[in-house]
């Protein structure tokens, strides 16, 4: 084991969890207890930048709905700092779509998870993010699929998800029109020209192939995504019983 890697191993990595929710916080807490991760929980924006200085974080989890600053400002606000520039940020959210996605990127975050989640999925991408090096196949990759396209981060599959996919154009054939032959003198009514059938308008192969596997990778997206929602629906009622037997102790 080399000296960078046994320092990284001794050092216990900072992640601040920023949501107004007592219960979301309480969870995360209870999901990193057997990681090798120091969570610090914050209701607010404002309380977790306080502690920065003190405790400089390694990554940050945040709600993009906060009372005081948003999530896209708290995000961008670490990214535009010097000392914290480099630091991952996951955002939260609660709708995922085009424009929430687009948001994201704009600030430069580094993943974005919809709310309600599975606490497992979370913890997997902050070690993703947190230790890039020794981490398996990474969400995006997943995402990707087996189609030999670069990985790509969450946020921009959605963004292609949400965004009308161009047509691909049509090539017609080009066939020159076959010139009309003078036609031989007559004393009756001239000859009538040959009738021609119309050209017709074939796309190329490579074009439909390409149609046919970007809709194979939509119809897996889309089934996962509808995996993605009933397991969030379980972690729901689980959250709900989990609150319930909390208020009951």
């Amino acid at each position: 084991m080399s000296e960078t890697q046994t320092l990284t191993a001794a050092r216990t990595p900072t992640v601040y969890f920023i949501d107004d929710s007592a219960t979301m916080r309480e969870v995360i807490k209870i999901a990193f207890r057997k990681e090798n991760i120091h969570v610090v929980t914050c209701a607010d924006a404002a309380t977790a930048l306080a502690q920065f200085g003190e405790a400089a974080p390694d990554a940050v989890i945040t709600d993009v709905i906060m009372p005081d600053k948003d999530g896209y400002e708290v995000c961008q606000f670490i990214k535009e700092h010097e000392q914290f520039a480099a630091t991952p940020v996951i955002l939260m959210s609660g709708v995922v779509n085009k424009t929430v996605a687009e948001k994201a990127m704009a600030v430069k975050a580094d993943e974005l998870i919809r709310k309600p989640f599975q606490p497992q999925d979370l913890i997997a991408r902050v070690k993703n993010l947190l230790y890039p090096k020794r981490a398996g196949l990474m969400t995006s990759e997943v995402l990707a699929g087996d189609s030999g396209e670069a990985p790509r981060t969450s946020s921009q599959v959605l963004t292609s998800l949400f965004s009308a996919s161009p047509a691909p154009a049509a090539h017609a054939a080009a066939s020159p029109r076959p010139s009309a032959s003078p036609a031989a003198p007559r004393p009756s009514a001239p000859a009538p020209a040959p009738r021609t059938a119309a050209p017709v308008a074939v796309a190329p192969a490579a074009d439909v192939q390409k149609l046919r596997n970007e809709v194979m990778r939509l119809e897996m997206l889309v089934k996962r995504l509808q995996a993605e929602l009933e397991a969030q629906h379980q972690y729901c009622a689980a959250l709900e019983a989990h609150f319930k037997t909390l208020q009951e102790t």
